[in-house]
């Protein structure tokens, strides 16, 4: 990336940490019964983790798996396709699962995510997102959890990448090019 990037906190650490003891104590409140954690890689990882972290400080002790799908292939512009990268090892029949992404934009990867799994047997799929865009909504999809509604911006760190830049970042912030 340019050396003249600067990344303007969105959400700061401390917002963060606040919305994922929220996010786990709205998963505890829907009382989910042998619940899988299911992490949309990549971009969710530290989410997750937090989260995970959250629910276990809430009293639950979720099973967690990961699964990559991707609608980008190599562009910045979703292809309106949703692929299966790496699949989940766990059945689902029967039991609660929270699917967590990290941003929740068109809305395709997260309704087709649940979709599979609903189809696969699982007893309710649940979704939470740390980040909601609802004005880039194409797909009939309503995340049951959400951290932060996100401005339309382009936004990095806590997980989210620029051209694989900035995943490191532990706040959420917009890119600013410096002169």
């Amino acid at each position: 990336m340019n050396q003249s990037v600067t990344i303007v906190p969105l959400f700061d650490e401390a917002a963060i940490a606040a919305a994922n003891e929220a996010i786990a104590r709205a998963v505890v409140a829907a009382q989910p019964q042998n619940l899988l954690v299911i992490a949309v890689l990549k971009g969710s990882f530290m989410f997750a983790a937090d989260l995970i972290r959250a629910l276990h400080r809430a009293g639950l002790a979720p099973q967690v798996e990961f699964v990559q799908l991707s609608s980008y292939q190599d562009g910045f512009v979703s292809s309106g396709t949703v692929n299966v990268v790496k699949d989940i090892d766990s059945d689902v029949v029967g039991r609660d699962v929270l699917l967590l992404d990290d941003i929740l934009e068109s809305g395709r990867t997260l309704a087709f995510a649940k979709d599979l799994l609903v189809a696969r047997g699982a007893r309710r799929v649940l979704s939470a997102v740390l980040l909601d865009k609802p004005g880039k909504r194409v797909a009939q999809i309503a995340p049951d959890f959400v951290g932060f509604e996100c401005p339309d911006k382009f936004v990095v760190g806590y997980g989210m990448d620029a051209a694989h830049s900035f995943r490191q970042l532990p706040f959420i912030g917009v890119i600013e090019q410096g002169g």
